[in-house]
């Protein structure tokens, strides 16, 4: 990828809130490495790459001394021009990624057309280095934290009243505990990237969500 293109895959990103500096990074990094020496964890967003590394920490792992770069997507879509640079026809780091269950099938489609086709079921998928979010990261990390835990968390940074608030809004009342935890941490500008380092600081390493534990195995 020339120098034009990587432009335009940054300013695609960068609308969407990630961070253009992952991308530039690794970008910088694996250039200049052997083919497979550098590996990079394709996610859709700044939350997950918040939530990858801070469980890289709690489990030991320095990524940059690894040569492990998480980047930002700005979206499961862009998934076809970051397995372009990345990946077998581009600059041939090991790959690895995250997307959310909804986002699975144009995410197969975007594989493909990089050259990565997977089969029909998740293991095939799997079989390629990427996980599927069950329905997507905070749902994960809510259901293994549990509901308790989590509101414990959110009184800790001190948003407890905000989010029994934001329950008695009309439109959260009846739903699920786990649905209005999930709600609340998209419900501002921000929360989501830092929910998404406070809760992986926070989890249990023998209740690791298995999408998680096993992309950061998989480099």
């Amino acid at each position: 990828m020339d120098d034009e293109s990587l432009g335009r895959l940054i300013a695609v990103t960068g609308p969407a809130g990630s961070s253009n500096g992952a991308l530039a990074a690794a970008v910088a990094s694996v250039r200049d490495a052997m083919p497979g020496s550098c590996a990079v964890i394709l996610v859709e967003g700044v939350s997950d790459q918040s939530a990858i590394e801070a469980l890289a920490v709690r489990q030991g792992r320095n990524l940059a001394q690894e040569n492990v770069f998480v980047v930002p997507m700005g979206g499961a879509t862009n998934i076809g021009a970051f397995v372009d640079l990345f990946g077998p026809r581009g600059l041939r780091a090991r790959l690895a990624g995250l997307c959310d269950e909804g986002e699975e099938k144009g995410f197969r489609r975007g594989l493909a057309r990089a050259g990565l086709p997977a089969g029909p079921d998740r293991d095939d998928l799997e079989r390629l280095g990427f996980y599927v979010c069950v329905t997507d990261l905070e749902d994960e990390l809510i259901r293994s934290l549990g509901t308790a835990s989590v509101e414990r968390i959110i009184a800790g940074q001190g948003e407890l009243g905000s989010f029994r608030t934001f329950c008695r809004q009309p439109a959260q009342r009846g739903r699920a505990r786990e649905q209005q935890l999930r709600r609340f941490l998209g419900s501002r500008a921000g929360r989501k990237i830092h929910y998404g380092r406070v809760l992986a600081s926070s989890l249990d390493l023998t209740r690791v969500p298995r999408p998680l534990d096993h992309v950061l195995a998989r480099v």
